[in-house]
């Protein structure tokens, strides 16, 4: 690289962090932005999408196109950030405290599959014209998000569909506002109709949630130093273990890319993962664990993530969306009626209590991310008194290394492809029903407990 692509990376680094920035600015000030809670990093993607060249042309095309470039490779960092600094429980512990709502996650996870390719077999390919593999693009974005559709752009590219990239990158802004609106909408109704647990009406959400401003009485340590500052910045030293967790994740993709043609368009950010994993699993068993602090590793992930989503949505190519405008639309309301329906109807019928808390913080995960599934459970869960937060961290444990980013879905449209689509939707029924008999058989179902005739508080 040379000293001007440097100096170009650095001033579109710079200008993105001026963005993110002022978007954090502007949410603190526009009461829209803060009803519908808006990430910060969301306003930053489309404030420079309005400045760039698609419309009103104040940032040149070239740091557009370096922003393109660096979700791809951030994510990576994100992914490997997943599990480590977590303690990994054994599978009994999983089952034992989360058996429930594991079932219901891969139903919605794999539901959105379901749903996607017989809507795309009978209707949106026969009328529009589109390919099977433009069923992915609902689980990519729903359950994914930002940072899966950014990993997923080269597999797309190296399959032929590359407008798979920024239709996934829309599915996902889609699916983040529609969490939040519906979310909010079904704890409204919840609370009204004595569904939730805890609470009898919504209440307000608080100041500084609404406005991203913590007052000084709640602010609060965004990490804890494990080693000396005299050796290393504290900071530093995590970020090892993350590189260490990618070098592992590039190694096994060195190795896969090579074992058959098809793996040639297999993505890095899932093989991360599993790097981060077996860093996490090796750091226990050498007894350094201990300095592994995992706030340290969120702050390093949701750094990376902020980034990946501003720059991911600056640089989102508008003509594709627009071109696909009808059967995306089409897409992402069914992909919205499939999760509506889980959480109105099958979790008060499968959940053993607090119904509507595990299955809104599903609803947020599922079609936005964790944190706006964390939010909306917090709003009807204020201390997390329920069995929902802890269920859904087991569940997630499970749930994270195979749907929402990880292998499967990074395999999805290779194996659409290779299986075509209705076979690919034939296995989707074997698997929902396998989960279905799973949770008949473990005895999760009953008869829907109506209100509840108290309220706590």
């Amino acid at each position: 690289m040379t000293a001007e692509q440097l100096n170009n990376l650095m001033l579109a680094v710079s200008l993105l962090a001026l963005l993110l920035l002022f978007a954090t600015f502007l949410r603190a000030r526009i009461r829209l932005l803060q009803r519908i809670l808006l990430p910060s990093s969301l306003i930053a993607g489309f404030i420079g999408l309005i400045l760039g060249p698609q419309a009103l042309g104040l940032i040149p095309a070239g740091i557009i196109e370096i922003w393109g470039g660096l979700p791809g490779r951030l994510i990576s960092v994100v992914f490997a950030c997943m599990f480590l600094g977590h303690a990994i429980p054994s599978p009994g512990t999983v089952w034992r405290e989360a058996g429930p709502q594991i079932c219901y996650g891969f139903l919605a996870g794999f539901g959105q599959y379901f749903v996607a390719i017989l809507l795309t077999m009978t209707l949106l390919t026969p009328l529009f014209g589109v390919p099977p593999i433009f069923a992915t693009i609902l689980e990519i974005g729903f359950s994914g998000g930002h940072g899966t559709a950014s990993g997923m752009c080269e597999v797309f590219g190296a399959l032929g569909f590359p407008d798979g990239c920024d239709l996934g990158l829309m599915s996902a802004t889609v699916g983040i506002t529609l969490s939040v609106v519906f979310g909010m909408l079904l704890v409204n109704i919840a609370a009204r109709r004595r569904y939730a647990l805890l609470i009898n009406s919504p209440g307000s959400i608080p100041r500084d949630v609404l406005s991203g401003i913590l007052e000084i009485g709640n602010r609060r340590s965004i990490g804890t130093s494990t080693v000396s500052t005299n050796a290393i910045e504290p900071l530093a030293f995590h970020l090892g273990f993350v590189g260490v967790s990618i070098l592992i994740g590039w190694l096994a993709y060195s190795v896969m890319r090579g074992l058959h043609p098809i793996l040639k368009s297999f993505p890095l950010f899932p093989l991360a993962m599993l790097g981060g994993i077996a860093v996490q699993a090796a750091s226990s068993r050498l007894k350094v664990d201990r300095l592994l602090d995992r706030q340290s590793f969120e702050r390093i992930q949701g750094l990376s993530l902020d980034i990946l989503v501003a720059s991911a949505i600056a640089s989102l190519n508008l003509r594709v969306v627009l071109d696909y405008a009808a059967p995306f639309s089409i897409l992402m309301i069914a992909g919205l009626v499939w999760m509506l329906a889980l959480t109105w109807f099958l979790a008060p019928r499968m959940f053993p209590d607090a119904w509507f808390e595990r299955g809104v913080v599903e609803f947020g995960m599922q079609t936005g991310v964790t944190a706006v599934g964390l939010l909306l459970l917090r709003i009807v869960d204020p201390e997390y008194r329920t069995a929902a937060a802890p269920s859904f961290g087991f569940k997630q444990i499970v749930y994270e290394p195979l749907l929402g980013g990880g292998l499967i879905t990074s395999i999805s449209p290779m194996l659409l492809i290779g299986m075509g689509p209705v076979w690919a939707f034939l296995v989707l029924t074997g698997i929902m029903l396998l989960f279905l008999g799973v949770a008949a058989a473990a005895g999760f179902f009953h008869r829907h407990p109506g209100p509840y005739q108290s309220i706590h508080q």
